[in-house]
């Protein structure tokens, strides 16, 4: 009998648009997880099964072998560090940008060119401390886990550092974006040793998301 591959995903828009590449892989997810309470959704195949996590901890979920493979963003790849994980396909899904965002009214350009010292909100540290420090700014960082866009209004930081993908958000709350920092799309992960243990499961199953990502690629 072959081992069982598990597969970690997030709930919204990384899940809806993995579940074409699934299905170019001869895989259908049994049940909804917008209408399930399950947290472990059955597929069409018996040693499939996807586990439905927070997007933040599908790299962990890998690294330490709680699934076999997952699908996240790179943004949350690059926040993570990667380590212990086989990254061998970018699969272009989920798109959007990191990006610094402030109040229509606040003078970005001058404050940076004046080297003012800027208060940043962000869930992104990792990302905004490289992006700020390549660029000779000076920044206090400030970790928030919820709405961003608050962070300006309230006067609690100058910029924010998010993930835009329309900008509708942040036009809403009278922001603009004022600088692109990384294009972002999510990336299949996979546990290195569950490629080697589990490799002609796994095999196929890196081969088949490939193919379906190939046309969109191309």
């Amino acid at each position: 009998m072959s081992p069982s591959i598990t597969l970690a995903l997030s709930k919204g828009r990384i899940f809806d648009e993995t579940l074409p590449l699934l299905r170019a892989a001869g895989i259908e997810v049994l049940e909804d997880p917008e209408k399930s309470r399950k947290l472990i959704l059955p597929t069409s195949q018996a040693d499939v099964r996807v586990v439905l996590v927070r997007a933040t901890d599908v790299p962990t979920y890998v690294e330490h072998g709680g699934a076999d493979l997952g699908v996240t963003g790179k943004d949350t790849l690059i926040e993570h560090g990667g380590q212990g994980l086989y990254q061998p396909l970018d699969l272009n899904i989920a798109r959007c940008r990191v990006s610094v965002a402030v109040r229509a009214d606040f003078d970005y350009a001058s404050a940076v060119r004046q080297g003012s010292r800027l208060r940043v909100a962000t869930k992104y540290t990792a990302i905004a401390r490289e992006f700020f420090a390549s660029k000779g700014v000076h920044v206090d960082l400030i970790k928030l886990y919820g709405s961003m866009e608050l962070a300006p209004l309230t006067g609690l930081a100058d910029a924010i550092v998010d993930l835009v993908s329309t900008g509708n958000t942040l036009k809403a709350n009278n922001l603009i974006e004022v600088e692109r920092i990384m294009d972002i799309s999510s990336r299949l992960v996979v546990n290195q040793a569950a490629l080697k243990l589990k490799q002609a499961r796994l095999r196929p199953l890196i081969d088949a998301f490939a193919r379906a990502v190939e046309p969109a690629t191309a």
